[in-house]
């Protein structure tokens, strides 16, 4: 057996069989200067964020926040990476955990309900931002107080927000963002 017997395990199921698609691609790889620019931009705003957190003694770096800059600085065209979304995603996403955590205290089963509302909340207000998700998990965590809202999840959010919009404009203006807030398909001019 390879890879802790996953290998032989997984071509020896007939049921996970079926579900594998062989004319599957990967999909293509983003072109070099990419890749590197959006190393780059991760690095600066995570590194720009711990610098501003140690010169103001602010807590404002969140774990969640260094898989926002994958969205921020890979895929700025992605919804998942707009501004609404980041900052909202963050916000919502962690009020929610707080308010189960205080609410219900830190129970297996609260966790869960407070995941799986946050993710209720942020595909009802259209503020989908994958990253926020592990917000709730990480509120349960380490059981800050509600301050945690402002920082680090807030400012936070909108500092990488921010660093994004001055990196993108350096590197490739009008790339981000595609918008603020946006506007309901459904409303007409």
């Amino acid at each position: 057996m390879t890879n802790l017997g996953l290998k032989t395990s997984i071509s020896m199921n007939p049921s996970l069989q079926k579900s594998r698609n062989p004319s599957a691609t990967l999909p293509a790889r983003l072109p070099l200067r990419s890749i590197l620019l959006a190393g780059a931009g991760s690095a600066l705003a995570i590194s720009s964020l711990g610098v501003l957190a140690a010169w103001t003694h602010e807590p404002l770096l969140l774990g969640s926040l260094g898989a926002s800059c994958v969205f921020l600085f890979s895929l700025p065209e992605s919804p998942f990476a707009q501004p609404r979304n980041v900052i909202a995603g963050h916000f919502l996403s962690s009020l929610i955990g707080l308010l189960f955590l205080k609410g219900c205290g830190p129970q297996p089963w609260a966790l869960g309900l407070a995941l799986g509302t946050a993710v209720i909340v942020m595909f009802a207000t259209r503020t989908v931002h994958a990253p926020a998700g592990s917000n709730p998990v990480i509120v349960f965590l380490t059981q800050p107080d509600w301050s945690f809202l402002l920082a680090p999840t807030f400012l936070g959010a909108v500092g990488i927000v921010l660093i994004a919009l001055l990196f993108h404009h350096a590197v490739q203006p009008g790339r981000y963002p595609l918008y603020w807030l946006g506007r309901d398909v459904s409303e007409t001019p």
